[in-house]
């Protein structure tokens, strides 16, 4: 009877739902909500980490810093034509072109856009007035044949084409996230191996981020399907080495974020598709938010560990002690109950680390 007692595994089993539940919780206390605790144990096995770049890892409020026309036109035409073009889209690069053509008083005439089309990737089309207007990368300039004097820009810049003429281009800015170049060092110290971006922006802006955050690769010019792919890529390169997480938070990310070991979402301003298709989401946005779910899921996995050998340990020694006829009943329901609450008790320590 003693040796039944002992060898009951309430320990076991009641210590290690209480670990991941106590991860979770504390998790959930910081603003990361994690949808299971298998997920915990995959962002603790984490060796590589993806990051999309627009509003992941800078601020994604695009401002309009220039605007330059060329070939007759205005930079007030310019930037009519390219804020009538985008005035059906919810893009942040669009919004901030219309945004900058509200500022001096101006409206649209709504009624004047029709036939807007969105290519995927790539920009707008619609017609506007008596006018084709083609809003886009470099590109939509290149599939569209149209020559231009300049490809290679420092940031974020936007085409303007009337009636299949270059017009002009608007450069737009965006900013880094504070915290990000931070949260970069504390992943390496975490054990984080590889740092990747991924990003539809232009190569001159991705190089411009990867340099200031330390970032091993990137690739740009992508379009949603290319980031799905490149992404297959990084797994191959891999080789089992580790998890593999991605950390986006827009519409075209959810491919790469159901893909990925651990899909992180940026959950503040994200689009619903990536909140829904992540395993993780980060509710204020924050990339150092990502460097505290790894550190809460290496806590708990360390705790469960924790739990699991004391169980082995305790029972292993009572179950001796038990054989040899030197256990009473009061030691055995201490190795069964007593292990338990120890296990307990240390599953709430999660709680109150930092």
């Amino acid at each position: 009877l003693v040796l039944l007692v002992i060898s009951c595994p309430c320990a076991l089993v009641v210590s290690i739902p209480l670990g991941y539940f106590g991860g979770i919780g504390k998790a959930s206390r910081k603003g990361i909500l994690v949808k299971g605790s298998n997920f915990i144990d995959a962002l603790a096995a984490v060796k590589t980490v993806v990051f999309d770049k627009t509003g992941t890892l800078t601020r994604g409020v695009f401002k309009v810093k220039e605007i330059v026309s060329l070939n007759g036109f205005s930079k007030d035409q310019l930037l009519e034509f390219a804020a009538a073009a985008e005035l059906q889209s919810n893009h942040p690069i669009a919004v901030s072109i219309i945004t900058a053509f509200n500022k001096d008083g101006r409206e649209l005439n709504s009624s004047m856009v029709v036939d807007h089309t969105e290519i995927s990737g790539q920009g707008v089309r619609a017609r506007y007035g008596e006018h084709t207007v083609l809003v886009g990368n470099d590109s939509l300039l290149h599939l569209e044949s149209i020559d231009h004097p300049i490809c290679e820009f420092d940031g974020t810049v936007v085409h303007i084409v009337v009636d299949g003429n270059y017009a002009g281009y608007i450069t737009i800015g965006d900013e880094i996230k504070p915290d990000a170049e931070k949260a970069m060092k504390l992943l390496r110290q975490q054990g984080i191996e590889h740092v990747a971006m991924l990003t539809g922006d232009n190569k001159c802006a991705a190089d411009t981020v990867a340099s200031k955050l330390g970032i091993d690769n990137f690739y740009a010019d992508l379009l949603p399907e290319d980031k799905v792919s490149i992404f297959e890529k990084l797994i191959k390169q891999n080789r089992g080495e580790g998890k593999i997480a991605f950390v986006g938070d827009g519409i075209n990310d959810a491919p790469v974020l159901a893909r990925a070991d651990v899909g992180v979402a940026m959950g503040g301003l994200g689009s619903d598709a990536a909140v829904e298709t992540a395993d993780v989401v980060l509710m204020n946005d924050s990339p150092m938010k990502m460097t505290e779910a790894v550190t809460i899921a290496k806590q708990t996995r360390q705790i469960v560990w924790q739990n699991i050998t004391l169980a082995f340990v305790v029972k292993g020694i009572f179950i001796l002690f038990g054989a040899m006829g030197l256990a009473t009943m009061w030691e055995a329901v201490f190795a069964d109950m007593g292990t338990a609450l120890l296990a307990v008790a240390n599953s709430t320590r999660i709680i109150g680390k930092n």
